[in-house]
């Protein structure tokens, strides 16, 4: 099954490629490595405001991670042209905007691990990954999260 056929199977279609916020390019190629910039999660196109342990339960968290996952893709896909180069996902780093007393930082990102692994599969999809919780995020976000992909 293709990359474009489990996402269908998913019924997800990739966003366009968010313009930037500041000073940087959503992505950056080297040799065959591909940095995509944090993305931030995204509710109705708008920045999904809350913090962990305060505003927003483990399974919100881990909604609005999936939903960064989505949009990374869509990073992705504009950067190699076509999901079915990428080799491997590499490293998935989250940032999730929560109290100091929210431990399930891990939990939230697996909304993005686990989307990442259904769409790639477990060879493609397995990467290694951090997840940290923080004071605060751009905009109020609940999560961000950057990725770095190997592409052929």
């Amino acid at each position: 099954m293709s990359i474009q056929d489990r996402l269908s199977a998913l019924g997800i279609s990739l966003p366009p490629v968010a313009v930037p916020a500041a000073a940087y390019v959503p992505f950056a190629r080297t040799g065959s490595l591909v940095f995509l910039s944090g993305h931030i999660a995204k509710k109705d196109g708008k920045p999904w405001v809350g913090q962990l342990g305060l505003t927003m339960t483990t399974e919100d968290g881990r909604l609005a991670a999936r939903a960064v996952a989505i949009d990374l893709l869509g990073t992705l896909q504009a950067a190699v042209g076509d999901l079915q180069k990428v080799k491997r996902i590499v490293k998935v780093m989250s940032l999730v905007n929560s109290t100091a007393t929210f431990t399930e930082q891990h939990l939230v990102t697996n909304g993005c691990s686990e989307l990442l692994g259904e769409v790639f599969g477990p060879e493609v999809g397995a990467h290694a990954r951090s997840a940290f919780g923080v004071a605060q995020l751009p905009m109020g976000s609940c999560v961000e999260i950057e990725l770095i992909a190997e592409v052929i």
